[in-house]
């Protein structure tokens, strides 16, 4: 089983602050800015390996029951909508293997997910013109990011609610999570529970805290 380890809003921070002039971390830099951390903060920190992490930024992770489960589509479109699990795999399921890189320079290999493509969620609530970027809501109070809506219909762009054969598990942001491998983890945002069309892309969290908006792997966050 893949090694997973959960990394609070402290530990998460403080690589932050270590390192947000260059985000990709090879093994030197990673003890080195270990090294710089409170002892509290570096004793969780995780060794760079190819097993999954769990970040946070609220004190537990959001709890959501899959039978009462309901994705809300809202904000510039024609019909808001609320779908539960049922409705969502009702729809065209989409799979695909894809790697996982997170921004603190950990990357999990030939992640098998399944899911429904993002086009085929906003068809039912029918998008206006206006609508140019999707907001991505997670249930982690005060957790969002956001696409622009040509980003969000990319083909390997996808809310998916199995990982690896398995059922979404809570730490990875079951029930429902958004996955876009192109871009650093921090842009696919864990437990969404609604999902806003506006004019123009919303600031996420992190990229309040520094991170940039577009991250594209290799090309973003000093990569």
């Amino acid at each position: 089983m893949k090694d997973e380890r959960r990394l609070g809003r402290a530990a998460f921070l403080g690589v932050s602050l270590a390192g947000l002039s260059s985000l990709v971390w090879g093994r030197t830099a990673w003890d080195a800015a270990s090294g710089l951390l409170p002892e509290s903060v570096g004793g969780v920190l995780p060794q760079p390996t190819s097993g999954w992490r769990i970040y946070t930024v609220a004190a537990t992770m959001p709890r959501l029951d899959p039978v009462t489960y309901r994705l809300r589509v809202e904000g510039l479109v024609r019909r808001p909508v609320s779908l539960a699990l049922p409705d969502l795999r009702r729809l065209p399921v989409a799979q695909q293997v894809s790697d996982f890189h997170c921004v603190t320079g950990w990357t999990v290999r030939d992640v098998r997910w399944a899911g429904v493509r993002i086009r085929d969620v906003l068809a039912a609530a029918g998008p206006l013109p206006a609508a140019r970027a999707l907001s991505f809501v997670s249930a982690e109070r005060p957790y969002v990011d956001s696409l622009t809506l040509e980003q969000g219909l990319l083909p390997d762009v996808m809310l998916a609610w199995e990982m690896d054969g398995r059922p979404l598990e809570r730490p990875h942001g079951g029930p429902l999570r958004l996955v876009m491998p192109r871009m650093y983890g921090y842009k696919s945002v864990k437990w969404v529970d609604r999902i806003v069309l506006t004019s123009e892309p919303a600031v996420g969290y992190w990229e309040e805290r520094g991170y940039d908006r577009d991250a594209w792997i290799g090309r973003s966050n000093g990569a």
